[in-house]
């Protein structure tokens, strides 16, 4: 049964409805969920398991991971109810009292020889083959999810443990807070740790402290983005940007100013465009690993009220909130047995990861942090706006370029959509998981990425296939090269092997720029092999009634498909080819939709025969979506009225292509100078 608010409040929230009493109301109805399968007060916070291949713990995984499992449950559910406990100290789900609750399982988690003990990082480390202490352990994590909700509440559970619990907690806190942690954001772990001892008057060390501080401030890349590992993704928002505030607040405004100053102006940096970032609904996109997370990247929107200048605009802020949690528990698949399923909407097994195990999508209760604000705050109290989408006039699209990371956000008034290009991709080959979380073309909030058909084909993505050898390969690497005279340039690299020469890996440099609906791309292929066959998808069509037609116009064609989605509104996508390609088709697929069972996606293909011989090199598409019973038009479907090619053989091997549209623009694709400001 999906979230359903009642009295809602279209005055103070013309967009959604929710008010922070609505809020309080979907974290009891998660709870509520969760805790129907904690039969006992003495019982973990362990939800039903549906899959027990992928996510742990499975038949390898070690003693101590076990138990990281009891702690996940407890430590994530408890950035729900934190807050709510800290609003209501009476409150009581599924018969059992939450503060008590969660006092007594905090405190059984880190007392030995308790049978939910989660063991201390000395106690797994001394046993680890070879000891060096450089092993990382998912407690870690959890122990910073820990003292967030101790913080919260600390009038309801913390000031009320004797000295000796405080002292052991504290103890246990400071193991982890001391132990060798992950180089990427797990060193926020780490920090608030020790923050939270701080504040709780324990002893501490500064220059761990430091070091670790100084670390993420060198992973920052710019316009408000960390670097996670090698990656850009949401962790840059639910961690980088969650967790430094509160440090800010917590330890760094007073014993670190100017290491605090800096995560201040990286964080109001974020704010500049991140709400741009969500479509006209609110709605979070399917990118990255971990998106079992959902609504947590609405996170650092709240968290930005932590620090002492915050800029982010509270009534935008709450209509993002709250849109995203309406986009996630507003559908009756996103929960299994009440919980929250391993997937984006329903469960869906080729997006989880290893590192997962059943209560892992409870990092969503970081959006739940918000209610950490008072009531009378300004995130609660202002009228919603929404931002840069009143702004928008009909047919406008608003562009982000974000050179730091490596992202192009592009907002269509309209469609609603938001469209995600990413560069500053590398995914080891193999990495099929990988591949669709990162190294997809772009990302639309409205549909999400599908993973590989049986096939081998792929959404949104290209796939080249040399029938000769039998060998096909996917993109796995994206290379940014920024926007140019509103085009942006990419390069996309099959099968990249960094141990390997660049020479010997075909590629596709990438340029691409948007229309009314969507993108026009115009893409210039660097095959050293063939023959080859070359394939391009749509984005998946989650629709499993649709229908189809194939339509022409001179030597241009196109696919145009219509179904209801799962929400029964009907859709409509448009796949339309010019010149390089030979035909198009449509392929439908089970079970790689993370919204419908049924999906249907479609392929354009073009063939190459000869290794050396100068044959078509670009090859120009369009995709465009709609919502609603009205169609696209003609112009709209086949919006390229004229091409203009450099060379006379009209394959633009070299020089600028010309692409004249019907709306009277015209957009000049140049390869020229891509080579030298290539980035990663």
């Amino acid at each position: 049964m999906h979230f359903e608010p009642e009295n809602l409040d279209f005055t103070l929230s013309p967009y959604t409805g929710l008010t922070r009493k609505h809020w309080i109301e979907a974290g009891k109805y998660i709870l509520e969920g969760v805790f129907s399968h904690v039969k006992t007060m003495d019982a973990p916070v362990l939800v039903p398991r549906y899959e027990t291949e992928i996510t742990y713990p499975n038949s390898h995984t070690p003693a101590w991971k076990v138990q990281a499992e009891y702690y996940e449950g407890l430590a994530r559910s408890f950035f729900i109810a934190a807050p709510l406990i800290s609003i209501e100290p009476d409150l009581v789900i599924c018969g059992k009292s939450m503060r008590q609750y969660y006092k007594d399982h905090i405190l059984r988690s880190c007392t030995p020889g308790d049978e939910q003990y989660v063991l201390s990082y000395s106690d797994m480390d001394k046993d680890s083959v070879p000891s060096f202490g450089l092993h990382t352990y998912q407690q870690t994590v959890e122990t910073c999810a820990i003292v967030i909700g101790l913080a919260a509440a600390r009038k309801e559970i913390w000031d009320t443990y004797t000295k000796q619990e405080q002292d052991l907690i504290a103890s246990f806190i400071s193991d982890y807070a001391r132990g060798t942690t992950a180089t990427q954001n797990w060193r926020m772990f780490n920090m608030l740790d020790l923050a939270f001892l701080n504040m709780m008057g324990y002893e501490i060390d500064r220059d761990l402290m430091r070091e670790h501080a100084q670390a993420i401030l060198s992973y920052y890349a710019g316009d408000g983005w960390y670097r996670d590992g090698h990656s850009f993704d949401y962790y840059s928002a639910w961690a980088f940007q969650v967790y430094a505030p509160i440090w800010c607040k917590w330890y760094g405004y007073e014993n670190e100013p100017y290491i605090a100053a800096e995560f201040e102006k990286n964080s109001n940096e974020l704010m500049k465009t991140y709400d741009r970032l969500f479509d006209e609904r609110g709605y979070v996109t399917m990118w990255g690993r971990s998106c079992i997370y959902r609504n947590a990247a609405t996170a650092p929107l709240a968290a930005n009220f932590n620090l002492r200048h915050p800029a982010a605009d509270p009534g935008l802020a709450r209509r993002i909130a709250s849109g995203a949690l309406l986009q996630f528990f507003g559908r009756d698949d996103i929960l299994y047995e009440g919980a929250p399923v391993l997937g984006f909407y329903g469960p869906f097994t080729p997006m989880i990861q290893s590192y997962s195990c059943a209560e892992s999508p409870l990092w969503l209760g970081k959006a739940f942090l918000c209610l950490e604000l008072p009531e009378d705050h300004p995130f609660w109290q202002e009228r919603e706006k929404n931002g840069v989408w009143n702004e928008l006039e009909e047919g406008q699209v608003l562009e982000t370029v974000l050179d730091g990371p490596g992202l192009s956000v592009s907002d269509f008034h309209d469609n609603g959509t938001m469209i995600l290009r990413t560069g500053k991709v590398i995914k080891r080959i193999g990495d099929d998981n990988g591949r669709w979380c990162y190294a997809k073309l772009c990302y639309n909030s409205r549909y999400p990425w599908e993973s590989d058909l049986e096939s081998g084909l792929s959404a949104a993505s290209y796939v080249l296939k040399e029938p000769d050898i039998g060998k096909t390969e996917q993109i796995n690497s994206i290379l940014w090269s920024g926007q140019r005279d509103g085009v942006l340039y990419r390069r996309a690299l099959f099968g990249f092997d960094s141990a390997g020469v660049m020479h010997w890996t075909s590629l596709i440099d990438l340029a691409d720029f948007p229309v009314r609906n969507g993108l026009v791309r115009a893409d210039k292929i660097r095959l050293f092999h063939k023959p080859a066959d070359i394939y391009l998808g749509s984005y998946g069509f989650p629709c499993p009634d649709a229908s189809w037609r194939l339509e022409k116009n001179g030597d241009a064609q196109a696919v145009i498909i219509s179904g209801h989605g799962s929400d029964g509104q009907m859709r409509h996508m448009a796949m339309t080819v010019w010149s390089g390609w030979s035909d198009l088709s449509v392929e439908k697929s089970r079970g790689t939709n993370p919204d419908t069972e049924e999906s249907f996606i479609i392929f354009a293909h073009a063939h190459r025969e000869k290794v050396f011989a100068y044959e078509p090199y670009i090859l120009i598409s369009q995709i465009i979506t709609r919502e609603g019973d009205e169609g696209f038009s003609d112009d709209e479907v086949f919006s390229i009225s004229e091409i203009e090619y450099t060379d006379r053989e009209r394959c633009g091997g070299y020089g600028p292509v010309k692409l004249k549209l019907r709306s009277g623009k015209t957009q000049v694709i140049d390869f020229s100078g891509i080579e030298g400001h290539l980035s990663l």
